[in-house]
């Protein structure tokens, strides 16, 4: 998601094409054409300029509404193409072929081209944090670019947010508060229904390794000494590892809590023995 304003300036936006597989804007306003995965004019008279990303949240509909118990919903009318268009969405996109010719399409590199993966850039660096990788550990700490940053994991495994690490000047781990274990996934709600017909996991938990403080999903501290602090957030991107490294040449890969792989990696035809990636331990990046 991208701020519309640039230089004082309201732009609208419509689509105009796919690049790479990759949704290309077009301003009503100078015609210029945009690329939706880096927010970059890269043709007419804006060609250059860059959008400002919005952090915006990706995650499951039942703890969005755990959130946000007043939220509304905007909903497509059920009579609609866009149902018939997107359903099963990924699945079908999954099976399509990479676009000849992309960086990964080959299949070299550290992952499958259509690995899913959350993009992260500070600093000017980026790193692609597979999403499988990080289900399984609940909350991820790591420093890009410089600054201490620590992904959180919910309990459906899929949502994902990203925060500073640091509080009043230092880096805090934080770790996954064990409790009782998770029920089954919540139904989604029937229309105008107030809540789900099951229940679903309990709300996960961080504890931060300086104060013992407990966290919740939205980076706020609700007990302990730092009870009512918040976690400044970070935006983030999920995408295809091949269409963010398209766009990101040079990113670096977390694997797992001891190695990463290391960018730029080897273009279309070279030489195997001219690969220029490898793997380090996680204390060797910065």
């Amino acid at each position: 998601m991208w701020e519309e304003q640039l230089q004082g300036r309201r732009l609208r936006f419509h689509l105009c094409g796919i690049n790479n597989q990759n949704f290309v804007m077009c301003d009503e306003e100078t015609g210029s054409w945009w690329q939706q995965a880096t927010g970059e004019a890269f043709a007419g008279p804006l060609r250059g300029s860059r959008l400002r990303l919005v952090r915006a949240d990706e995650v499951a509909f039942d703890i969005w509404r755990r959130e946000h118990p007043d939220g509304r919903v905007l909903r497509p009318d059920a009579t609609t193409a866009w149902r018939g268009w997107s359903a099963d969405w990924e699945a079908k996109t999954g099976r399509m072929p990479v676009v000849a010719g992309a960086p990964g399409a080959d299949g070299r590199g550290p992952l499958p081209p259509r690995t899913l993966v959350l993009g992260l850039e500070h600093g000017g660096a980026a790193r692609a944090y597979p999403v499988e990788a990080l289900r399984s550990q609940g909350a991820v700490a790591d420093d890009l670019g410089g600054l201490g940053i620590v992904i959180l994991v919910a309990e459906d495994g899929r949502s994902l947010r990203v925060f500073e690490s640091v509080i009043e000047g230092r880096r805090v781990p934080f770790f996954v508060k064990l409790g009782p274990e998770p029920g089954p996934p919540a139904s989604p709600a029937s229309p105008g229904s107030p809540g789900s017909s099951r229940s679903g996991p309990a709300p996960r938990r961080w504890l931060d390794g300086a104060s013992g403080s407990e966290w919740d999903f939205q980076g706020r501290a609700v007990a302990g000494p730092w009870r009512g602090r918040q976690l400044v957030p970070l935006p983030a991107m999920k995408d295809y590892w091949f269409d963010w490294r398209t766009y990101h040449p040079r990113t670096t890969v977390y694997l797992a809590a001891s190695e990463a792989v290391v960018g730029p990696f080897p273009q279309e035809g070279m030489n195997p023995r001219e690969r220029t990636h490898g793997r380090r331990g996680r204390r060797g990046l910065s």
